[in-house]
């Protein structure tokens, strides 16, 4: 009689993500943000957290980077909202492990607004 004997090994890998970029903002966006309702701000706080925490600069269905920047440097979009209203543009710094909140605007048919002013794309 032949007898198997198989030994099994579990190795249990803990992966932890890479530490958090730090986000922050550029001293326009209060001014788009006023142009926002007010109801719509936890929605677009939530998106910021989840989606620009780790990765930023991984392309997604709701993040891209730009083709062309609209302003100051700014290198990425991410839509977030009801129906993607909303528009976040930034700038990851992966050396400094930062995001930089350069604008929020709200996309209004074919139109986006920058606090209040329609931006031309």
């Amino acid at each position: 009689m032949l007898t198997i004997s198989i030994k099994l090994t579990i190795i249990v890998v803990k992966m932890t993500p890479d530490s958090a970029f730090e986000i922050l903002y550029a001293p326009l966006v209060r001014e788009h943000l006023g142009a926002i309702e007010q109801k719509y701000y936890s929605v677009i706080r939530e998106a910021i957290e989840e989606h620009l925490s780790y990765e930023p600069d991984r392309n997604t269905r709701n993040r891209k980077p730009l083709k062309r920047p609209i302003q100051n440097g700014t290198q990425w979009e991410l839509r977030c909202g009801p129906n993607n209203r909303f528009r976040i543009f930034y700038k990851a710094v992966r050396e400094r492990r930062e995001v930089v909140i350069l604008a929020i605007g709200e996309k209004q048919g074919s139109r986006l607004m920058l606090g209040g002013e329609e931006v031309v794309l």
